[in-house]
């Protein structure tokens, strides 16, 4: 049974080449872009206080591409500060923008769950008291993380490094969503973000979803989509093979009853 990849077009694309690569037939249905932010000057002087920090958290791979992509020419990750993320994804991105991966502060790539709660239950041992913290992020975002080390006595600034979009479906796209909403028991969806799924109401407000199933990397994405009307929301680890394999399994499933 394919998957309706939901990620923007960039990962998306890489993504049905894994997991065709696993044997999963996939193909993409982008419901968010990533652009980068009108003015990059804040991230600028982001990267002129970097020295001085002791932990920069970046929300996703996204934020880790978009705030690299404003270094000074020949700069290199300094010393003092970690790199903090909530999954693996995020983690390899940090390590490919040559952050040293000692420094990298990251939930196991087995860890039950990869999101700010797993990421503080590392950090929530250590006195945060007078340290500085810089969280790169969209330009929007949740707070549960920055509150919980401001709580603890850290400084905690944020800077945007991307902005989220709604992408407009080419052809091809509004197809694929046609047949999705007519054949829903032949295709499975894959989600990512609210964000993307909330695009859905958007794309096809009169739809009904009750007879469609989807996997989601986030108990929050997941509650995102029942409450759009998905029938059937299953969480999957947020990897290619992972994903693999619970479509797989899904679709055993199905074919058992």
């Amino acid at each position: 049974m394919p998957l309706i990849v939901t990620r923007p077009a960039a990962q998306a694309a890489d993504w049905m080449q894994m997991l065709q690569a696993l044997g999963q037939p996939a193909q993409a249905l982008p419901l968010l872009d990533i652009a980068a932010v009108p003015e990059p000057a804040p991230l600028r002087a982001a990267w002129q206080a970097l020295a001085g920090l002791d932990l920069v958290m970046f929300v996703s791979a996204n934020a880790v591409i978009h705030f690299f992509a404003q270094a000074p020419a020949g700069a290199r990750w300094p010393a003092g500060p970690r790199a903090g993320c909530t999954g693996p994804g995020t983690a390899a991105a940090l390590r490919a923008a040559g952050v040293p991966a000692a420094q990298v502060v990251a939930p196991a790539p087995d860890a039950p769950s990869f999101d700010s709660e797993a990421l503080w239950a590392l950090l929530a041992p250590e006195d945060w008291a007078g340290r500085h913290v810089l969280v790169v992020r969209g330009e929007e975002g949740r707070n549960w993380l920055a509150d919980r080390l401001s709580e603890r006595g850290a400084a905690v600034d944020f800077v945007a490094a991307y902005r989220r979009c709604a992408p407009r479906p080419d052809a091809a796209g509004l197809e694929l969503l046609a047949r999705a909403l007519a054949e829903p028991a032949d295709w499975l969806w894959l989600f990512s973000s609210s964000e993307g799924v909330a695009q859905l109401r958007t794309l096809a407000p009169d739809a009904d979803w009750s007879r469609s199933s989807a996997l989601a990397s986030h108990p929050r994405i997941a509650q995102t989509a029942r409450e759009l009307g998905f029938g059937d929301v299953r969480l999957t680890a947020p990897s290619p093979t992972a994903v693999a394999l619970q479509a797989a399994e899904w679709s055993a499933g199905q074919a058992a009853g």
